[in-house]
């Protein structure tokens, strides 16, 4: 197996900057929570065509939520939405998005409840609106120390908290993994969503926390944003000839894309994301994408992190 700093590319990924709102998900059991937070981050791998990148930033198993890690005693999960702060209607278009997802998946997910876990100002009033579903019937209460609604459904009641807080995050950090075989790869790119994952504040996207598909921005269709990153196709190699970007004896390039309430958070995931992965037999190469600074200024450099 090759030396880290010899399976590690001297690169850099390059994010960008976010706003995200994130919130606790508590339930009966560990089912029923998985259920929700399935449901209420369904639809959200890329920014590309997605209304957002949701996913999970902390499981909160039985024995912790007893102890007191959730406000209830339950099981619970913390989940994390994010758009680009680029877009000029961002706090506006974040709003919508955690008022969607919360009255469409989680008031509708049995024995679901839903706190806020950004005490912020500015903030949305999410908790009023989606507590509109109660017809007239729902009211005020303070529940487990928190401020919410209290909406009467046929399940019995749901609560959620009256305000939910945002700031500022960062989006698309990411790492590549080449190998020689599919199985490879994705082995590689296993273990780095895993310990990603495991990394406090923050998320991956995608499902199983891997990109098989990962993207250039711009297109040859005027109308596309993006679009398959053709020289880094191992398929397209001989057709691409010289322009071709994939070394010789790769056959498949894994992603994984980190997004996180702040650099450090998106750095120390990228960190334990390479060491976990650097084990995989047979690994080529770590890598990450860039744009040359154009897409944005949250740079991950990976030789940093490993010196």
């Amino acid at each position: 197996m090759p030396e880290l700093k010899e399976l590690v590319e001297d690169t850099y990924a390059e994010g960008f900057r976010s706003i995200y709102g994130e919130i606790l998900i508590t339930a009966r059991d560990d089912r029923w929570l998985k259920h929700c937070v399935h449901a209420v981050t369904g639809h959200a791998s890329s920014t590309i065509l997605c209304d957002c990148e949701a996913g999970v930033a902390q499981w909160i198993d039985a024995e912790s939520a007893a102890a007191g890690a959730t406000p209830d005693g339950r099981p619970g999960a913390v989940v994390q939405f994010h758009v680009p702060r680029f877009r000029k209607d961002r706090e506006e278009h974040l709003g919508k998005v955690m008022l969607a997802r919360i009255s469409q998946n989680v008031l509708t997910c049995p024995t679901a409840a839903c706190f806020n876990r950004l005490d912020t100002d500015p903030y949305f009033k999410l908790g009023r609106k989606v507590a509109l579903f109660g017809d007239r019937h729902q009211f005020r209460d303070v529940r487990h120390g928190h401020k919410g609604w209290v909406v009467p459904i046929l399940g019995g009641e749901f609560f959620l908290s009256r305000r939910f807080g945002f700031r500022d995050g960062v989006m698309g950090g990411n790492l590549w993994f080449l190998g020689s075989s599919v199985d490879i790869a994705l082995d590689a790119a296993e273990r780095a969503a895993i310990a990603a994952e495991e990394t406090p504040g923050v998320i991956t996207t995608f499902p199983g926390g891997v990109a098989a598909s990962g993207s250039k921005a711009g297109s040859s269709y005027d109308f596309l944003i993006a679009a398959t990153y053709a020289e880094f196709c191992p398929t397209l190699r001989d057709k691409l000839g010289e322009k071709s970007k994939v070394p010789e004896g790769v056959a498949s390039i894994m992603e994984i894309i980190v997004n996180g309430q702040d650099l450090e958070s998106i750095e120390n995931a990228t960190r334990a994301a390479i060491l976990a992965a650097a084990q995989t037999p047979g690994l080529t190469r770590i890598t990450a994408g860039n744009y040359g600074g154009r897409l944005g200024k949250s740079l991950v450099y990976l030789h940093k992190l490993i010196a």
